[in-house]
């Protein structure tokens, strides 16, 4: 259950009604109390608890305080003595359940199979499933580890019947070709657990990643590529099986040497291969498309950053052209028999004349000449030889006719590889939507047969538009995942279920409706910003010039004068806390390793064990200090040892849900007198981190400089970090936050999302209004923004806002891409693609899509309802800096934290990349919730508590680490702990 409750869903979900108090008035104190939890506990979960700290401190204190009775005696109810049960048989009669027997087990079990497994794997969301299942069937659910067990049973039922029908639906061919996968020079030589046969199998060869952009990427991956598609794979063998279920038994079979793939039964071996194959298809795939994507974008930057440096470097721009013509031409009319040295020379000057022509040289069509030549040789003398690789591969495909020159320029290609001419006629070819306009005067020539393009010309022209095109999802690929077909990111039964997605979104089925709402709040708004301008000081309007919005800058705040104090008692208190220690209280507390199942189809490990080493290899990871390094100072565990924990147990999804555990935990234990209510808002922020650079994902980042990649953060109020990502240092920031929002599965119910500049855009602030959370960014060029009008004329309702009004909003494009609007949201939200694929179409190089023109009209409306608060209020401002500063400050705590190599990610594999961000996001987390604890503590002492002043307990934060201890020997004593209080009464 959720430990987070809002005062509405305490009062909705935990108030007693008058028939529920006659059962409960003829008892004592504790057992009113007690009797009260279990009743509306299980009326929520259908369940009664497993131990009483399952249940919600505020929920407990809620009851107490409806029932009169000190919250403290719940703690004095005998949870598992005989007056408890009978009081859950008083429940269970009361509610009409019945306490489960065999054949409601086997009925569950069977209902498990038949209807719940084939959607989902993951044991704890299936105890959902079969706790609802159970309440639906008016029983109370059977024990915990038999539901554990039943779960198990039908997860193997499931496996050996999906594995039995991949099997057979392969042709023998088929059968005998996967076989061959693991096939190896010297069969039988590698050792268990081993890779010496890395590099020798082609299993081996297809699990490697793409390595840096580059040729003999393109030459390596496409023959992967060559090997899958000779096993011929049917196309229908995984239609009816969903995309995370396939996720999750390549994950499997990657984590297996060729070694283990071997041991395993004929059926499950290959069922294993044919996922594993059909999933790097795709990956492939998708990681061609990148390299070609980015081949032809190094290639054109590099020719046009040199022939920048030829010429343009050592240009002087020259000012006032259009004064200069004047005062050019008048001197030429004045004196028109004149020669040029004396009538023109002393208006302008030489050298200023010789300005002007080297500028339109660097600028024209001598520029582009130059480029595309530098371009050319680069192509035609090393890169060239991809394309007839790439053309054969891949298969290209649009669903708008306007790109079909582009597809058919590469068909035409594809089909005339042989094709020795340097020169094709026009004719043969299409041009237009091809061949850029500025480029077909300087390449497009007249010959005696017509006009004639030269081959590697077009090849570079039919590739950079390609380029652009891919970008956008215009163009998409056969077989891709995330260059997929466009249309398969968005919900295929939308028409049938409109209404229920419009629900969702709680957005309005009428157009007119949501665009009244929408009109009705930009007047108000403006009108209130209007009348208030006269009597801000903080904000003026400019009548001219590009900077007309003057923001003066935030008063400073009061400095908090306990906080460092405070800071200094936790570190008398617990001096130099060992970090590993840190990490293994937190789990010894919330118990966030029973996240790590084996991705094996059975465990052999011991608890204790396991969770030792978990402990370990998520230290190692989270520091970026490595395995080796645990070793050393604890000689109980081996490397080998250790390596086979990462590998089996440590995955996204299971770091993910450990996350999940932790933050939840920080949100229960919380002490609203300290920290105040439950926040509703976050902040998002990106951080780059160096990292290896043999690999597709790092790149060169524009604004820090240097390659890496960036971690995008979603920190809340209080420096718990929600969610955290892993992308290339040129993605989109926007895609980042509306992920974040949308996929965190905390507690936490995200309705405002603080970003800088590169975190907004006006597509962006469309999406989160449909999205239902508001965007509010920290606007680097306030000073020139824009205010939309609601609707045409009328202009004189805002003469105070005058100075930066613009065009009112295009309302009819927005009726009439409403529902388009409404589809992509709900794609969004339901996560049918990856956000940044389906974001990936609404950028400027696509501003010709319909739809996008209708997001950037609400975008812009959204915008003015938000710049209209934020010039408004001051406290708005002061708002949005203090949550970026908590981004920013977590920021900071990274480095102390993943110190291990010098902070920089030391692996090429995009997974383990992954892998470690998550492990260090689980580590800041734990440091964050034992310095809740600790804080907590110290304050519970009224002699603290009154010292401190509101400054202070807005600057309270608790990711703190002067008392933490990172470095030394990394011992693990699990026997001992830390000297915190388990839990502070709300």
């Amino acid at each position: 259950m959720k430990q987070r409750w809002c005062d509405e869903e305490l009062v909705e979900c935990w108030t007693l009604t008058e028939t529920e108090r006659q059962l409960i008035d003829q008892r004592s104190e504790r057992g009113r109390l007690g009797f009260a939890v279990l009743l509306k506990f299980f009326q929520l979960e259908g369940r009664f608890p497993s131990y009483p700290k399952e249940v919600p401190m505020v929920a407990i204190g809620y009851l107490a305080e409806s029932l009169s009775i000190p919250a403290s005696v719940w703690d004095e109810f005998p949870f598992n003595g005989r007056s408890a049960e009978r009081s859950r048989a008083r429940i269970r009669d009361f509610l009409g359940f019945r306490v489960a027997t065999r054949d409601d087990a086997k009925q569950l079990q069977d209902y498990l199979i038949a209807d719940a497994v084939s959607d989902e794997q993951e044991p704890g969301r299936l105890r959902a499933i079969a706790f609802d299942w159970c309440r639906d069937q008016r029983f109370e659910p059977p024990a915990s580890d038999r539901i554990d067990r039943l779960i198990a049973a039908a997860l193997h039922v499931f496996e050996a019947a999906l594995f039995e029908k991949v099997s057979s639906g392969l042709a023998a061919e088929c059968l005998a070709s996967l076989d061959a996968l693991l096939d190896t020079e010297e069969p039988g030589n590698a050792a268990p657990e081993s890779d010496a046969d890395s590099g020798v199998s082609a299993f081996s060869r297809l699990k490697a990643d793409a390595g840096r952009v580059g040729l003999a990427s393109v030459e390596r991956e496409i023959e992967k590529l060559a090997l899958i598609e000779k096993l011929e794979l049917p196309d229908d063998l995984f239609r009816d099986i969903l995309p995370k279920t396939l996720e999750r038994y390549r994950l499997r079979a990657a984590t297996e040497s060729v070694w283990q793939m071997r041991r395993h039964p004929e059926t499950t071996r290959r069922a294993l291969l044919a996922v594993f194959c059909w999933r790097r298809r795709q990956e492939i795939i998708d990681g061609l498309v990148d390299l070609l994507v980015q081949i032809v974008h190094r290639v054109s930057v590099r020719a046009e950053k040199t022939i920048k440096t030829e010429i343009v470097g050592e240009l002087e721009k020259v000012e006032g052209k259009a004064s200069l013509l004047f005062r050019l031409a008048e001197a030429a009319l004045g004196n028109p028999e004149g020669m040029v040295r004396e009538v023109l020379f002393p208006v302008i000057g030489e050298g200023t004349l010789q300005s002007l022509v080297k500028e339109y040289h660097a600028k024209g069509p001598t520029f582009r000449r130059q480029v595309h030549t530098l371009i050319r040789r680069s192509y035609s003398h090393h890169y060239r030889r991809m394309l007839p690789l790439i053309l054969t591969a891949l298969r290209f495909r649009s669903n708008n006719s306007a790109h079909r020159p582009v597809i058919e320029a590469l068909d035409w290609l594809r089909g005339h590889g042989e094709d020795r001419r340097k020169l094709i006629l026009c004719t043969e070819v299409p041009i237009d939507g091809v061949v850029r306009p500025q480029l077909q005067e300087i390449l497009v020539e007249e010959g005696s047969d017509g006009e004639r393009i030269n081959r590697i010309d077009y090849e570079i022209c039919a590739l950079q538009v390609l380029r652009e095109r891919l970008r956008v999802k215009e163009i998409w690929v056969e077989g891709a995942d995330r260059y997929r077909d466009p249309d398969a990111d968005l919900p295929a039964d939308f028409d049938s279920k409109r209404t229920e997605y419009y629900r969702a979104l709680e957005q309005p089925l009428a157009v007119e409706s949501f665009i009244e709402q929408l009109q009705e709040a930009m007047r108000a708004q403006l009108s209130a910003l209007g009348a208030n301008l006269p009597d801000n000081p903080k904000v003026c309007l400019r009548p001219q010039g590009k900077k007309r919005i003057l923001v003066s800058p935030l008063d400073p705040q009061p400095e908090p004068v306990q906080l460092l104090r405070l800071k200094t008692e936790v570190g008398r208190r617990w001096p130099m806390t060992s970090l590993l220690d840190v990490l293994k209280e937190a789990d010894l507390r919330i118990g966030f390793t029973d996240a790590f199942k084996s991705l094996a189809s059975r465990e052999t490990l011991d608890h204790v064990t396991l969770q030792h080493r978990l402990l370990l290899c998520l230290y190692g990871l989270g520091t970026n200090t490595g395995l080796k390094r645990m070793v050393s100072s604890n000689r109980d565990v081996t490397y080998p040892e250790l390596l086979y924990i990462r590998r089996r147990f440590i995955e996204k999804s299971a770091l993910r849900e450990a996350i999940r555990r932790v933050v939840n935990a920080t949100f229960a234990a919380r002490v609203g007198q300290i920290w105040g209510e439950g926040t509703t808002a976050c902040a998002s922020d990106g951080k780059k981190f160096g990292a290896w650079d043999q690999n597709l994902m790092t790149e060169w980042h524009i604004r820090y400089g240097g390659r890496g990649v960036l971690i995008y953060w979603s920190v809340e109020r209080r420096s718990a970090c929600i969610y955290s990502q892993l992308k290339r240092c040129s993605s989109s920031e926007v895609a980042g936050m509306i992920e974040g929002v949308l996929r965190h599965c905390t507690d936490m119910d995200v309705q405002k999302n603080y970003v800088d500049s590169h975190g907004q855009s006006e597509v962006a602030f469309a999406f989160c209004y449909l999205l239902g959370f508001e965007l509010m960014p920290r606007l680097k060029g306030i000073t020139s923004q824009k205010l939309s009008r609601p609707e045409a004329g009328r202009a004189e309702d805002y003469p105070n806002l005058e100075p930066i009004l613009t065009r009112p909003i295009n309302w009819a494009l927005i009726r009439k891409q409403y529902d388009e609007m409404i589809k992509y949201a709900t794609a969004l939200r339901l996560g049918t693609a990856e956000t940044e694929a389906i974001l990936r179409r609404f950028t400027r190089d696509n501003l010709q899509h319909p739809t996008y023109q209708a997001l950037a009209e609400l975008g812009k409306a959204v915008k003015t309802l938000f710049l209209c608060r934020y010039l408004d209020s001051e406290a708005l401002r002061q708002e949005i800096n203090e949550g970026l500063n908590v981004v920013e400050n977590w920021n900071s705590a990274n480095g102390f934290i993943f110190y291990g190599k010098g902070g920089e990610i030391a692996t090429n594999r995009l997974d383990e990349q992954e892998i470690a961000v998550l492990a260090l996001h689980l580590l800041q987390a734990c440091l964050v919730y034992i310095n809740t604890l600790m804080l907590q503590r110290i304050l519970a002492e009224p002699m603290w508590l009154q010292k401190m002043a509101p400054e202070d307990f807005r600057g309270l934060s608790p990711l703190i680490y002067n008392h933490v201890n990172p470095y030394g020997l990394f011992e693990l004593d699990m026997n001992t702990r830390l000297p915190i209080e388990a839990r502070l009464a709300a």
